[in-house]
């Protein structure tokens, strides 16, 4: 092979090739996990707080064996005692209460972020896991959870922010990203990954006021955690399933659709439901923020 492949936003050329696969060969005892943690402190590979790319370094190595270009040991497999997260040892959730009110009767809202393995971290996990039509298993790289409740602190809603889709046309027009760009400033965007107002709650706007609610607050709590900003949020709807009309409510843009097709499909034979994507810009300067050339 000639030449500079793209592979997971990284240029990889034939020295690293070749590094990559004297790497594998002359470890033949090592998991795909421990090469990939060996690939990010080579390269310095990290998060803007420091965590090494382990999740980005693994995507890369799988492409690269798909393609061709590497010839990696077999996947371990662990057994797993569950497909549902753990919670906490004694975790019971509250009394399900039906609550069928007007907002203006249970405002004000208050948000709370879970700390790991906490009760309101089981509360997000177990609703997640039992109530949200996606389920629920894990969380991978920077993430934000939110469980929301009323001021009888009755539990209401829980959200999930996460990694933003890598690429997809409509918002990367919308933005001005090229590839590289896009590269560059992928972590300064997050997805609301779930959203669910737990099914026996019954308010009108309820889910709208809380999507206010978090992006007037949601990029200062991600400087809190993570130590840089966020400039943008985006969700996919379902179409046959949703409308999307809290997000409309709530003023999200919707830019466009998917293509009904996933990252996973490389043979686009896979066919899965077509989405709207919703945008919320968190500043005025979004477009110059997320542009910015950082390399």
């Amino acid at each position: 092979m000639d030449g500079i492949i793209t592979c997971q936003g990284r240029a990889i050329g034939q020295s690293e090739l070749c590094w990559l696969r004297d790497v594998v060969s002359k470890n033949s005892d090592w998991s795909r996990h421990k090469i990939t943690r060996h690939i990010c402190h080579h390269w310095n590979w990290r998060t803007h707080t420091g965590q090494l790319k382990t999740f980005a370094a693994r995507t890369l190595i799988d492409k690269l064996e798909q393609r061709g270009q590497l010839n990696l040991p077999p996947v371990r497999t662990a057994k797993r005692r569950s497909h549902r997260p753990a919670f906490p040892n004694g975790f019971i959730p509250k009394e399900i209460t039906p609550i069928e009110q007007t907002l203006s009767h249970l405002t004000p809202l208050t948000v709370h972020i879970p700390s790991s393995n906490s009760y309101e971290d089981g509360c997000v996990g177990y609703y997640l896991s039992h109530y949200h039509y996606l389920g629920f298993n894990r969380t991978v790289g920077e993430n934000l959870k939110f469980l929301i409740r009323d001021r009888y602190d009755r539990d209401l809603a829980c959200l999930l922010f996460g990694s933003a889709a890598w690429k997809t046309a409509p918002r990367d027009a919308f933005i001005g990203w090229d590839a590289d760009t896009r590269r560059d400033n992928i972590n300064f965007m997050t997805n609301n990954t779930r959203f669910l107002i737990l099914p026996w709650i019954r308010v009108h706007d309820l889910a709208s006021h809380i999507l206010g609610l978090i992006m007037r607050r949601i990029r200062q709590d991600w400087i809190d955690k993570y130590a840089h900003p966020i400039h943008m949020v985006e969700t996919f709807v379902e179409r046959v399933r949703f409308k999307g009309t809290c997000y409309k409510a709530a003023n999200w843009l919707c830019v466009g659709q998917t293509k009904g097709r996933s990252r996973q499909d490389r043979l686009n034979t896979l066919s899965v439901p077509v989405k709207d994507i919703y945008l919320y810009p968190l500043t005025q300067n979004f477009q110059q923020a997320l542009c910015r050339k950082r390399s």
